[in-house]
């Protein structure tokens, strides 16, 4: 399933040698992640204890096509791996909508092969989201795009992780969600803002804004409850939930070496664990296969 997720992606949007089949076109930087230590009462992770902690970061438009306009993939990514060189990895990754468009890898396939028979030429976004309404499970996520505003650059954007997971420890397990919340504060455009902006304008914006000084986000975990769904991307838990402060990543530099690390979503450190999702863990080997190929491109150039 996941060599065919890719298949259908690049046969829907077109192939792009040295991409990633999702998310192409973004940017990569080096900072520190600064744990707060609140997390001791639900997991021993070592990252989100007291203590700095190295960090990679990648933003990103959605859209598997880089030539697109920043307007046309309203949806912005937020990859970030803590750790690494020879530390324990922990990736946290997350979109500025809360849902997911699909509840199982099979759904997902299936929208792409739909897009792909009715479109002429390579979907629009507009196209997209039209086929969406044809399957009730994507319509959380339109109307979740539908509200929100685009932001009004990469380091202004709230970033939900979309998937749960489980934070383990003492004989417990306390199902979570990540939020990434800019320190500076969540700013949005207006549709005719989004509209007239040149394509780039998100990388402009983040380099421009860390000349000024480091950029900030803090990490939120939102504190699941018993009936809040563990196994389905495309439904929202309540606004009401407990939250904690995990911790401070600190954004210093620009470093295009990171855009050649995979972000894998399922990389968990010890006292976490991924939930039962079937899209979270298809995502590992769809990341790892569109990795796989994109290395080989690289290489080839």
């Amino acid at each position: 399933m996941a060599t065919k997720s890719v298949d259908s992606i690049e046969e829907t949007f077109g192939r792009f040698p040295g991409h990633r089949r999702a998310h192409a076109r973004g940017k990569t930087f080096r900072g520190i992640f600064t744990g707060s230590g609140a997390a001791a009462e639900w997991t021993k992770a070592a990252h989100f204890k007291r203590g700095e902690v190295a960090a990679s970061i990648r933003f990103s438009h959605f859209s598997p096509d880089p030539t697109w306009a920043d307007a046309m993939s309203p949806v912005k990514g937020m990859a970030v791996q803590l750790g690494g060189n020879g530390e324990e990895e922990l990736n946290i990754v997350g979109v500025t909508s809360p849902v997911f468009f699909a509840s199982t890898p099979e759904t997902f396939v299936e929208i792409l092969e739909v897009t792909r028979s009715v479109s002429k030429g390579r979907p629009n976004l507009h196209t997209l989201m039209a086929l969406l309404k044809d399957f009730p499970e994507s319509r959380a996520m339109l109307e979740a795009v539908k509200k929100f505003q685009a932001p009004a650059g990469f380091s202004a954007g709230l970033y939900h992780s979309i998937h749960a997971y489980y934070f383990v420890g003492e004989g417990k397990r306390q199902p979570i969600k990540y939020v990434w919340e800019p320190v500076d504060g969540v700013k949005g455009l207006s549709a005719m803002e989004l509209a007239s902006l040149p394509i780039g304008f998100y990388e402009v914006q983040i380099e421009d804004r860390l000349a000024v000084s480091p950029v900030r986000f803090r990490l939120l975990v939102i504190l699941g409850e018993p009936d809040d769904p563990t196994d389905d991307p495309t439904k929202e838990w309540p606004s009401d939930r407990k939250t904690a402060v995990l911790g401070e990543l600190t954004i210093l530099k620009e470093d295009p070496a990171v855009d050649a690390l995979l972000f894998d979503p399922t990389v968990v450190a010890a006292g976490i664990e991924c939930s039962e999702d079937p899209v979270l863990r298809f995502r590992s080997p769809a990341y790892r296969a569109s990795f796989e190929r994109r290395s080989a491109e690289i290489g080839e150039q």
